[in-house]
């Protein structure tokens, strides 16, 4: 247990970057493990949660190696050609690799034990299993799907096509990586578009993908199975959920203005701008570009007044790891912000719904929660007391998010454990005090 303390700070100004992006990293050295040739990796996020799936990549028999300089090279085996680890691959608490990597390991004829830890073994993987069982693995796993589990890859495994139930890129993820060691067309359904890093690095590999509008806010998007994937050069911008901590830090603490550079803004990524936007704050876009497929840009955030809004469900796909900071930022808004559409909240590495109505009550700001909601009534820019100890229950976005509440209220806010910082967002108290926050013991 390592306890960090955010007491109120003088406006944040500066520059800095935020780690790589967790999503495309994860992407990154599995689509290396399994392109023929050498991937170069730069800018891959080096926290807790990539690094294990770097040591699970070389379980299931690529060469994985940093560089001096910084970069990653990932030697692959090819479509097919993973093979069976000698021993249990812990993914310790990266729920995104974990999911994808049972897609991965699901089309190859192998078994595999995954496992992880406490909280990542309390999280519902059954939504994986379902269509990845369809395609022709078994898995034996605890009630409800639960980590630990046993992979037991198809021999033959089958094409499907498969819509999804609750909008997810993990579970859309994992289907397509097992389709690529299948034959035929495999399909993914999505009633509404989800973050698309998974296309854009198969096309960036070499695979072949067809994807068509679905609905009005859906997609559906067509593996052709049994490709050759190369190795490719990735550039893995930075992450926009990263950049969110400080750039919601800047927006309430009054007379900031900081820039973050080279922040992904994939469109489908960018719900929580889009509704930082809405609430009157001055964020720019500057310098656009492509990296790898990815658009990147560098942002602008400078302080100012904020008005609550209605955050419409629909929006959540393309946000739903960022309403943890979003409810920060509210509690600093004129007038009431309702977000709906949080069910997968309850889910995530804590409850995060729950989580966060009881750390924000217990600073002194009114909140109303329900199974999929989460109402705060703004003090309009003034202080909100503080003065609170939060549980974190190994969940890294609720820690940081709380961090960035302690720079703005009247009195400090504690958390009980930053380690869990480190799975996503390593040297996360440095580079906030770097910009002049006020993070310590």
């Amino acid at each position: 247990m390592r306890p960090l303390v955010a007491r109120s700070s003088a406006p944040l100004q500066g520059s800095a970057r935020v780690p790589g992006d967790k999503s495309i990293s994860h992407r990154a050295l599995m689509f290396g493990a399994l392109a023929v040739g050498e991937s170069r990796v730069r800018g891959l996020l080096e926290g807790e949660d990539v690094l294990r799936t770097a040591a699970a990549m070389r379980q299931l028999g690529a060469a994985v190696d940093r560089r001096e300089d910084g970069s990653w090279h990932v030697h692959g085996v090819g479509i097919g050609g993973l093979c069976e680890p000698a021993d249990v691959i812990d993914m310790g608490n990266a729920g995104t690799g974990a999911r994808l990597l049972m897609g991965l390991v699901a089309s190859h004829p192998i078994t595999c034990f995954v496992t992880g830890d406490a909280s990542l073994r309390r999280r519902p993987m059954a939504r994986v299993t379902l269509p990845l069982t369809e395609m022709g693995a078994r898995f034996v796993a605890r009630e409800g799907g639960r980590l630990p589990l046993a992979v037991i890859g198809a021999t033959e495994p089958l094409p499907i096509s498969y819509t999804l139930p609750v909008a997810s890129a993990q579970v859309k993820s994992a289907v397509l990586l097992a389709g690529l060691n299948t034959p035929g067309e495999t399909t993914v359904i999505e009633p509404e578009a989800t973050r698309d890093h998974t296309e854009l690095m198969l096309r960036h590999f070499g695979a072949e993908l067809r994807i068509e509008p679905h609905g009005a806010r859906g997609r559906t998007i067509t593996l052709i199975g049994e490709p050759e994937l190369t190795g490719r050069d990735v550039d893995v911008p930075a992450d926009p959920s990263s950049a969110a901590f400080p750039a919601v830090a800047a927006l309430i603490v009054p007379g900031s203005t900081i820039r973050l550079t080279n922040v992904g803004v994939n469109p489908l990524r960018t719900g929580l701008y889009e509704t930082l936007r809405e609430m009157g704050t001055d964020i720019k876009f500057e310098s656009q570009r492509v990296q790898a497929g990815e658009p990147v840009a560098d942002l602008v955030i400078t302080a100012g007044r904020l008005r609550g809004i209605e955050v419409p469900a629909e929006r959540a796909p393309r946000m739903i790891d960022e309403y943890p900071i979003l409810a920060v930022c509210a509690a600093f808004a004129a007038g009431r912000t309702l977000m709906r559409g949080l069910a997968e909240l309850r889910v995530k590495e804590s409850d995060r719904l729950g989580a966060m109505a009881r750390g924000l009550t217990a600073a002194g700001i009114k909140v109303e929660a329900g199974e999929d909601w989460l109402a705060v009534e703004g003090m309009n820019g003034k202080a909100p007391k503080g003065g609170a100890t939060v549980v974190t229950n190994l969940d890294h976005r609720i820690a940081m998010a709380f961090m960035v509440l302690g720079g703005a209220t009247a009195e400090p806010i504690t958390i009980d454990d930053a380690e869990p910082i480190d799975t996503s967002f390593p040297g996360f108290a440095e580079l906030m005090n770097g910009l002049g926050a006020r993070l310590g013991v």
